[in-house]
């Protein structure tokens, strides 16, 4: 061997040899399995978060959850039958923000797969008929317009003239939506009103609030169940937290507008977790004797 020639080591795995990492790309986690709990901060592997229904497995906080997969988790397989899916949003003042509602709804429906923030329809939970409805804060923050507003009334007479317990589970953090303006502002008369009359019909009502319940709907429909459940942590009130604080200019009692502070203090009935909702409706409704 020439003075100065270097001879390769048979024995050197290429990956270690000279120039063979200049190009090889660096391995790394695929993006999307693991999550950050908001609640605790724990790192968690996001199926298993799924496995849990959305919530955290170590400390059991409740994360967004569709209303596709809430009528998944609390009616019985294969039984949901969706009522006045045709009806679509309009646009009636032309309103324009930052874009035109019309593309607004249009992006939304492209983005969530909804036609709006409510679906409601019949199923059965643990075999019991009921009309149900859900909305989703993922469509314009699960704000009521004029069809979330015309879907749950006509899920309310429904179940008014079937005799059926009816359940709505509200996850609306955008109260009346300003883009359709005091048609909007109707819905939480409309709802409301159609509600009574199922009450002198002799209906039971349960519903349960989810984090957000906020604005218009909290201040309607949500809040005049016969039986109120709400998820833990959740979120419920008109107003946020920072805007009251703002408009009063006093420091708020610690867990204001949470469903432990609430339930201490006579707004809602029951904390229920999310896994446990399916078993606890089914359980009132039998006590109720609908």
């Amino acid at each position: 061997m020439a003075t100065g020639e270097l001879k390769a080591n048979p024995d050197t795995p290429p990956e270690h040899s000279e120039g063979a990492n200049k190009h090889r790309e660096k391995r790394g986690v695929p993006s999307g399995l693991w999550l950050r709990c908001p609640d605790c901060g724990e790192t968690v592997f996001r199926k298993t978060v799924a496995e849990h229904m959305n919530a955290c497995p170590v400390c059991g906080h409740h994360m967004y959850l569709s209303a596709k997969d809430r009528i998944r988790y609390i009616l019985d397989d294969g039984t949901f039958e969706e009522w006045n899916a045709n009806l679509r949003p309009s646009d009636p003042l032309g309103f324009v923000d930052k874009k035109s509602y019309a593309d607004r709804i249009a992006a939304e429906q492209k983005r969530t797969g909804l036609s709006d923030a409510a679906i409601t329809g019949t199923g059965m939970i643990r075999a019991r008929r009921v009309a149900f409805g859900v909305t989703d804060s993922a469509f314009i923050m699960g704000s009521m317009g004029s069809v979330v507003g015309e879907r749950l009334t006509c899920l309310i007479e429904r179940a008014t003239e079937q005799n059926l317990p009816l359940v709505i589970v509200s996850g609306s953090g955008g109260g009346a939506r300003m883009h359709e303006g005091i048609l909007s502002l109707l819905q939480m008369a409309k709802v409301s009103a159609a509600l009574a009359r199922y009450d002198d019909a002799g209906g039971l009502f349960i519903s349960v609030l989810t984090n957000p319940t906020m604005g218009g709907v909290a201040a309607s429909f949500a809040s005049l169940g016969d039986l109120v459940f709400a998820e833990p942590k959740a979120l419920i009130g008109f107003a946020g937290p920072r805007t009251i604080k703002a408009t009063i200019r006093i420091e708020l009692p610690k867990g204001f507008q949470t469903s432990e502070f609430l339930l201490e203090h006579g707004y809602i009935d029951r904390i229920v977790k999310r896994a446990d909702l399916k078993s606890e409706i089914a359980r009132a409704i039998d006590y109720c004797g609908k």
